[in-house]
């Protein structure tokens, strides 16, 4: 067995970035930038007033200003202010020539063409030129994930499309006799296959398409088919299931019968002990145990910076951990690394606190919808008390 830090290094240095495509800027949303976007120009490219008043010279106040025009967003006043006089201005338009301050519209009394005006230091509500973004200015790396923000930015230098990854094609294969497709009716020894559907949702959320297909079977030549058909057109290929050690687990046995190299074949790790990872040609392969809770929690620890690599995104804050206090005692840790699964919560004064859920049991899902981060216990980690520090991964 490898430790998790070792499995992940195979994982994400066994990866090569994607392509790339051209989107749309509309179309970008979610994606993974592979260029880097420099500002062409500063933003705002003139300075601008940040209320709505008079554009003045500081130097003329305190006194009365006589107002030679106006100047609005996108509405420029085209002359200069000289001495003794001022314009209406409002907010996002340009200063004119001469002014260096904005006297804000309550604090000025006008009588016809003339304002009344106190004292107004220079700069006082005026945006400077590139106060935003200033030209050349790397405003996102590539890797970025580009979301709502990403995109105003993107907009902000102009650009109506932007090179991104193209989407990493997953394919999910789970399997077993004892699985049914949802939409089915179940014999009374079956149960419906969730982990399919799930392993496809995590992938797509991570930036991935996925395609799903029917629960193979317990046969060696099923599994060798099923992976053997997603290799022209996957970059990764999920297998969800098959991977401990009974008479019907045949999904290694498949990779080697197909000539693939496998890079490791358990992890020491609680939940999810019999993953493993292959490469058959160009297709990486991720084996995740077919217990929900390990799946889900190995999808998680290596499917998701797997992910971040293909996508030409930096793996390494997926895999971050924050620090909590535990809200229960946590018994002594065994030789494996351990990951609870655990709600966390802020209280009152900002502390993070990290509750493991009572039933661990690799077996159960619905644990994650109430306690979705994950505690990390070190091998042969000690008996701690309620209200220690521990690593928490987050969703």
């Amino acid at each position: 067995m490898i430790s998790v830090a070792d499995a992940r290094t195979a994982l994400v240095s066994s990866a090569t970035p994607v392509g790339t495509e051209r989107l749309d800027l509309r179309a970008a949303l979610g994606r993974t930038l592979r260029e880097d976007l420099i500002a062409p120009r500063d933003h705002p490219p003139f300075r601008a007033s940040a209320m709505d008043g008079y554009a003045v010279r500081a130097c003329d106040t305190p006194g009365v200003l006589r107002v030679i025009g106006e100047a609005g967003a996108g509405n420029a006043l085209q002359v200069a202010l000289s001495a003794g006089e001022c314009a209406r201005i409002f907010t996002g338009a340009p200063l004119p020539a001469g002014a260096d301050a904005v006297l804000i519209q309550e604090d000025a009394r006008r009588d016809g063409d003339a304002i009344a005006a106190p004292a107004v230091r220079p700069g006082r509500h005026v945006r400077e030129a590139g106060v935003d973004v200033r030209t050349g200015e790397r405003v996102l790396a590539s890797g970025a994930r580009l979301d709502a923000v990403a995109i105003a930015l993107a907009a902000t230098l102009g650009r109506a499309a932007l090179n991104v990854a193209r989407r990493p094609r997953v394919a999910i294969l789970g399997g077993g006799d004892e699985l049914v497709a949802p939409g089915n009716t179940p014999l009374p020894d079956q149960i419906f296959d969730s982990m399919s559907f799930a392993m496809a949702a995590l992938a797509e959320q991570w930036g991935a398409e996925a395609a799903t297909t029917a629960p193979m079977k317990d046969r060696a030549a099923a599994v060798a088919g099923a992976i053997t058909d997603t290799l022209p057109s996957s970059d990764l290929t999920v297998v969800v299931g098959g991977a401990s050690v009974g008479d019907h687990d045949y999904a290694r046995p498949a990779i080697r019968d197909l000539g693939g190299e496998l890079m490791f074949e358990k992890v020491a790790l609680r939940p999810g002990k019999p993953t493993w990872f292959a490469r058959i040609g160009g297709t990486l392969i991720l084996g995740l145990p077919g217990n929900p809770a390990s799946a889900m929690v190995c999808a998680r620890l290596f499917m998701r910076p797997l992910l971040d690599q293909l996508c030409g995104r930096d793996p390494e804050p997926s895999t971050r951990t924050v620090v909590a206090r535990t809200r229960t005692p946590l018994g002594a840790n065994g030789a494996r690394e351990t990951y609870l699964r655990a709600a966390v919560a802020s209280d009152a004064r900002g502390q993070l606190w990290a509750h493991a859920a009572a039933r661990q049991d690799s077996s159960l899902i619905s644990i994650f919808a109430a306690a979705p981060a994950l505690i990390v216990r070190a091998p042969d980690a000690p008996e701690i008390a309620e209200g220690a520090l521990v690593d928490v991964l987050c969703p």
